[in-house]
């Protein structure tokens, strides 16, 4: 018995880093997973090694969840459970931020979530009930100085979370945050620089003294859409190996 059987998951920013690995161990633990993404190359082989559902889906375009919804329910019949993790990131000072760059931003990240929240709730609530999964981040609960529009995207996600998870309580539906800190994935370390060539950064910001990895983002995001966590909503959930607890002076 899996923790996800009989669910019907769907997961944006699929096709690689974190998403990727949550389509891996939803799968694994039994759900029928939909993979939402604009990265088609990626995301169609992943979908058929999984045995899952690939649909293209720019998360900011309103047009593009209806149609992920549609072909979700016309390949499962329901969905019941939505994680939405699609991201951008972009390093850049506040005042040299361009508006360009600051509107992509709040676009993918927070109008993304917005919109996947308002688009497949109902259809949860169809279903019985279920779970949101909404990915925050570390900076969804501090500053942090070089990503400011990542930063405001990742705060509004956090109170989306928590207005949601009141109005959706009553319709059986749980609504999460997780709030990752560093994390080796594509988005965070375009370059693909090795982690343990910037291992002194790690030791000194992380006390746990190491990069997250996507794996056990997943396992967070498991915890929150099964029954484990059934009492819980409203809450983020930082995995950030001990960043957010303070400054160490040893």
């Amino acid at each position: 018995m899996g923790k996800l059987d009989g669910r019907v998951v769907l997961v944006t920013g699929a096709a690689r880093g974190q998403g990727e690995q949550e389509v891996r161990l939803f799968a694994a633990e039994g759900a029928k997973v939909v993979l939402a993404d604009v990265l088609d190359e990626l995301g169609e082989p992943l979908a058929k090694e999984v045995g899952g559902l690939y649909v293209h889906l720019d998360v900011g375009q309103e047009a593009d969840w209806a149609a992920a919804v549609a072909a979700a329910k016309g390949a499962y019949g329901k969905i019941d459970g939505l994680v939405n993790n699609a991201g951008v990131l972009r390093f850049n000072e506040l005042v040299s931020t361009p508006l360009e760059e600051f509107q992509l931003i709040t676009q993918v990240n927070q109008v993304g979530t917005f919109l996947g929240i308002r688009s497949v709730a109902p259809e949860i609530e169809a279903a019985g009930g279920g779970t949101i999964v909404n990915t925050a981040s570390y900076t969804a609960l501090t500053g942090m100085a070089c990503v400011g529009a990542y930063t405001a995207s990742k705060h509004a996600i956090l109170g989306l979370t928590r207005v949601a998870a009141l109005e959706l309580a009553a319709k059986r539906i749980r609504v999460n945050a997780v709030c990752p800190g560093a994390v080796d994935t594509p988005m965070s370390n375009p370059e693909g620089t090795d982690p343990d060539a910037i291992e002194g950064l790690y030791r000194t910001l992380v006390p746990l003294g190491r990069v997250g990895r996507a794996e056990e983002i997943a396992k967070l995001a498991l915890f929150l859409t099964g029954e484990d966590s059934s009492y819980i909503t409203g809450q983020p959930f930082v995995i950030d190996g001990g960043w957010l607890a303070g400054v160490s002076i040893l």
